[in-house]
Order: structure tokens, then C-alpha cells, then sequence
């Protein structure tokens, strides 16, 4: 079967502007409040993957509600490193199989973002790729709840991106958040898309 020439042309369109705009600085580095890479920070990879639709979409998940850290959050498959992997990217996709059954071979890297520093102690780098629509994907049993899409043209459009504040820590913090459907999308997850948007050309 031959590819379709739609699918080529959005693939192709992507991957240039994500290659084009490599030395960008990034919108954000850190949560508000949080000094970026400082300190004894935990290295963490998310996956930010694109689904191949003639409208594209993002990929993401909602946490299960009895985790300890961020119940019930809205984030990107992705996790802290292990020692056996090789870079972000192996971490990237070691978390994205192990929480919604992503095969590796099914995703198309197009490179990594800027790392980004959380509140929590981590140091996140997005690595971001394209992935095929309606791949069977299946979350894993008491950590993922729940795998959904969220249109990219929504996510990229900056009066979809709200900035909120609020009391943490004695301090007043700030940050971003998108609203969609049930899903509200904020903290580092919202942090990482607004970068990627930059990327993106629409900063």
C-alpha cells in the first residue's frame, strides 16, 4: 500500500519545524518558584507524542486517583530514569510501553526539548515524536487511568493557555493551564506543551 502523500506532508512539516527551531530558547525552564537543573534533582523523560491524524492530536493520560504523587493529574507517559537506559529517549520509551503499552518501534523521534525542573524534584526532558492514530494501546492496571487525545491545533493556540496563580509554600506561584472537555492539564504537564508550542511556531 502506498503511504498517504496527507500523512507524509504533516509528518514532514513537523519535523522540519521541530528540527528548524533546535537552538530555541525555551518559554519556561521550571515550575514558578523553582530554580531550573539546581540542586540533586531526579532525571525523568516524558514522552510527547504526536498521533498522525489529519488533525493532529497529542497524547496523554490521566493518573489513577490512589497514586501518592499527582493523583488524578493530567501528564505525558514518561517516568524517572533507570540505570539501564541508555539516554532520555530509552527512558522515554521504556515508561510509554510499560504505562499504556506503547510499542518503541511504532514511534518516529523527531528529538528532545528543553529539560524542564518540577517542584517535586525533577528534571524532565520531553522527548517528542510521532506516533500512528488508534494504535491499541492499553494503561497499565492502578497508575494510569485513562489514555485520551487532546487536538494539537487546541493545545498550540495561546488563548487556550490560561495563567493561573496560587499560595504554595508561603510564596505566590504561577502557572499555565488548559482547559478540555473533563480534562483540566496544568503544572509541568502544561509547562512542557507550552514549550513545545514555541517549538512549534506558536509561542
Amino acid at each position: 500500500m502506498r503511504p498517504d502523500p496527507g500523512t507524509i506532508d504533516r509528518r514532514s512539516a513537523v519535523r522540519a519545524r521541530f528540527a528548524a527551531t533546535a537552538a530555541l530558547p525555551p518559554a519556561l525552564r521550571a515550575d514558578d518558584g523553582v530554580a531550573a537543573h539546581a540542586g540533586a534533582t531526579v532525571p525523568a523523560a516524558v514522552l510527547a507524542a504526536i498521533v498522525d491524524r489529519p488533525e493532529p492530536s497529542l497524547l496523554l493520560t490521566r493518573r489513577d486517583a490512589n497514586l501518592r504523587r499527582h493523583p488524578g493529574q493530567i501528564a505525558f507517559p514518561g517516568g524517572r530514569a533507570d540505570p539501564g537506559d541508555a539516554d532520555a529517549i530509552a527512558t522515554a520509551l521504556r515508561e510509554a510501553e510499560e504505562e499504556i503499552g506503547l510499542p518503541p518501534d511504532a514511534v518516529e523521534i523527531l528529538g528532545q526539548d528543553h529539560p524542564y525542573s518540577t517542584g517535586s524534584g525533577f528534571t524532565i526532558t520531553p522527548v517528542v515524536g510521532i506516533v500512528p492514530p488508534d494504535l491499541p494501546l492499553v494503561p497499565r492496571e492502578v497508575e494510569v487511568a485513562e489514555i485520551f487525545e487532546v487536538p494539537l491545533a487546541f493545545l498550540l493556540d495561546p488563548l487556550n493557555r490560561l495563567e493561573r496563580a496560587i499560595e504554595w509554600r508561603g510564596a505566590q506561584r504561577r502557572y499555565y493551564e488548559f482547559l478540555y472537555a473533563e480534562y483540566r492539564i496544568w503544572g509541568a504537564t502544561a509547562g512542557i506543551i507550552v514549550n513545545l508550542a514555541r517549538r512549534l511556531g506558536h509561542g
